[in-house]
């Protein structure tokens, strides 16, 4: 017989952000403790709401499996004596096992005879099991942060209240957190105060549907979602949705109904992003969008539950909305009665980093890179003044009223009011796309004026906390600084500029206020161009390229982002065709394994004797050249195939030639010419970072 077992937490309103994790880890936790405990639990169905985490597993067994094993002993001439009988060491080895002496077994074993003591242990019933194991589990989930209560020692993301423990109609009886398990829930506190009593663990979760709660979380978003929609198509308009606040506004309520919200049209003059910050990010209501695109003057809200009090929680939403929106009027004119570039002087009083000097000083740096940005790519005078000016006046806005109420409109805010304040409409769009991409699958900045300022200004971040020694370490890093490289990597990329890396790093260290000697600039050139390379390795990755090729590719350097990608994807295409890559590789690693590095020579025509060295020697003469060209241009396929025909040439100098002659100017000179070949395939990548088991498909 089996039988399902549901464990309900119930808890004080958890954040939105700890619900779904809370609950996975739950479900994972117990999971493995039934396994360690030798009981086969399949996936835990989940429910989730700010008030309980639940889980189910179903057809558990009515017992733990009963487990038998042996345990060897001591040496049989230690255990026994020369009669058989049993020595001191026999009977402490049986009396620690728990069996009559009698009951020792020998065995033969590789080391010798050896005593064994065969255990037993008796699987216990499940709900003494279960009473064990869950208050254990329960205890094991790591939160962003805890709390205790009361007097008690637990801790937990909040204070629990209840705990519904049943394995079928049975309660499985034990104590967390110094509340007795049971089998009473709790519905929707105003709709339904009373208690709700799960009969059998078979029947959740429908009596918490009947008391006004809806534990399952997909089900929840997506009534919550059409709902919402719903509403603003009534209202005339399109809900503008955003997956992360509808999966917040999900996590925090328990039974969502929608209210339709107004505010005054007067507000729309404001700009639509400062309305969407305002509605979504502090008031985590949902704007409307009517004809056109442009925003009505309406919102959605959620409410947890229904019946009455609508009315009162729309007008309390709507007083709220109006209040923060008067107060975003009130900065936006505020901001605008003086030109934006008036705030820039500001920015001398505001410290950007205590080593690194004020925000006015990062404005000069970032100045000054823009503009060697721009001369090392060869732009043009006037996207290089624009690209200038936007420097200059991206970080104003920092000292602007709306952006010190609401950072998270930086660099947007200043884009507005650059074009406000005349600025062309390149400098604004600039100042707007500078902090893009601000995380993973946002685009990049579009434009060439906002691509020179956003690469600047990451390098000048990189390069000025390296230099100061605030490089992240292990998972640690408070500063960001490897989402700054991140977005460094997929800008330069998306523009596919011919920036060398090595040089930006280098000038951009060269403007920073810090005193550093030779060895000492060199040191953090260094940590800062192995950390950029750590997150190009990470993209590379994601992209599924193979770890070896990522080594051989970035053995030799950064250079160009764009030229470094062509490479790893034309070493990955070789790899992937079986002759190519045997054909390369073994041209690579016969030369190799023969001609050090130190064989830099070039080999002398005269001192030939072979035909095989002559028919080498020729093979090289006629594609070095194309070789270098094929490199040269990025022609990396072409590259591949070329060093590849030099197999036909090479294999049978290596089979018939002995390299290492008696003669040593005959040896040295065919030692060169190993060196040559081993030279032309070190032009592009590393080979010999690939891994040994790539290229050992035979010929055909």
């Amino acid at each position: 017989m089996s039988r399902d077992f549901l464990l309900e937490v119930g808890v004080e309103e958890l954040p939105a952000s700890y619900v779904l994790p809370g609950v996975e880890q739950l479900a994972r936790l117990l999971r493995e403790a039934l396994a360690e405990a030798r009981v086969e639990a399949g996936e835990a169905e989940r429910w989730a709401t700010p008030r309980r985490l639940a889980v189910r597993f179903r057809n558990l067994p009515e017992r733990q499996p009963d487990r038998e094993w042996d345990v060897r002993g001591p040496a049989a001439s230690v255990a026994f004596d020369a009669q058989g009988k049993p020595t001191r060491a026999g009977e402490g080895f049986a009396r620690s096992q728990g069996v009559p002496v009698e009951a020792l077994e020998v065995r033969e074993t590789p080391q010798g005879a050896y005593v064994f003591a065969r255990r037993r242990e008796t699987g216990l019933p499940l709900p003494q099991l279960l009473a064990r194991l869950v208050p254990e589990v329960v205890a094991r989930i790591e939160w962003p942060r805890s709390m205790r209560w009361g007097t008690g020692s637990f801790r937990f993301a909040r204070p629990i209240r209840w705990c519904v423990a049943l394995l079928g109609e049975e309660v499985v009886p034990f104590e967390l957190a110094g509340v007795r398990t049971g089998r009473e829930s709790r519905g929707l506190r105003l709709l339904h105060p009373e208690p709700v009593v799960i009969a059998s663990a078979a029947d959740y979760p429908a009596p918490l549907e009947a008391a006004g709660v809806l534990a399952d979380p997909e089900l929840r978003r997506s009534r919550l979602l059409e709902a919402a929609r719903q509403a603003a198509r009534e209202a005339g308009g399109t809900l503008v949705e955003e997956a992360e606040l509808v999966d917040e506004v999900t996590q925090l309520v328990e039974w969502p109904s929608i209210l339709l919200g107004r505010f005054d049209p007067d507000f729309l003059q404001v700009p639509e992003e400062v309305l969407v910050t305002t509605l979504r990010h502090h008031q985590r209501c949902f704007p409307v969008r009517g004809a056109h695109e442009r925003l009505l003057p309406l919102f959605i809200a959620v409410r947890n539950g229904e019946g009455e009090g609508a009315e009162q929680v729309r007008h309390g939403n709507e007083k709220v909305v109006r209040a923060r929106l008067s107060d975003a009027a009130f900065f936006w004119q505020e901001d605008l009665a003086q030109p934006l570039e008036a705030l820039v002087e500001r920015l001398q009083g505001v410290l950007f980093h205590e080593g690194l000097g004020s925000l006015y000083a990062k404005t000069e740096r970032v100045r000054r890179l823009v503009g060697w940005l721009a001369e090392e790519l060869g732009m043009g005078a006037e996207v290089r003044a624009r690209a200038e000016r936007a420097a200059w006046l991206a970080k104003a806005d920092l000292v602007s009223r709306m952006v010190y109420e609401f950072p998270e409109l930086q660099g947007i805010m200043g884009g507005h009011y650059a074009a406000r304040s005349g600025e062309p409409a390149e400098v604004a769009q600039a100042i707007r796309e500078q902090y893009l991409p601000a995380q993973a699958g946002d685009p990049p900045p579009a434009s060439a004026e906002g691509r020179l300022l956003a690469v600047a200004d990451r390098l000048d971040t990189l390069a000025g906390h390296f230099a100061v020694g605030d490089q992240p370490t292990g998972s640690q890093d408070p500063l960001g600084l490897r989402r700054q490289a991140a977005g460094l990597v997929a800008i330069l990329l998306d523009a596919g500029w011919p920036v060398v890396v090595e040089r930006a790093v280098e000038q951009a260290l060269a403007l920073q206020p810090v005193e550093l000697d030779e060895a000492g600039r060199g040191a953090v050139r260094e940590r800062l161009l192995d950390f950029l390379a750590a997150r190009i390795r990470v993209q590379m990755d994601e992209e599924g390229l193979d770890h070896d090729v990522i080594d051989a590719c970035l053995a030799g350097g950064l250079g160009t982002l764009a030229d470094l990608w062509r490479k790893a994807r034309a070493v990955a295409a070789m790899v992937g065709e079986g002759k190519l890559a045997a054909d390369v590789l073994t041209v690579f690693r016969r030369a190799a394994n023969l001609a050090g590095p130190a064989e830099h020579g070039q080999p002398r025509r005269e001192m030939l004797v072979e035909p095989e060295e002559r028919l080498l020697y020729d093979a090289l003469e006629v594609t070095e050249p194309r070789l270098k060209e094929a490199a040269a241009s990025a022609e990396y396929g072409a590259y591949f195939r070329l060093l590849a025909s030099l197999r036909s040439a090479l294999d049978p100098f290596l089979d018939r030639v002995l390299v290492m002659a008696e003669d040593p100017e005959l040896r040295a000179n065919r030692l060169a010419l190993l060196g040559w070949v081993r030279r032309l395939a070190a032009l592009v990548v590393d080979l010999g970072r690939l891994s040994g088991e790539r290229g050992q498909a035979p010929a055909a």
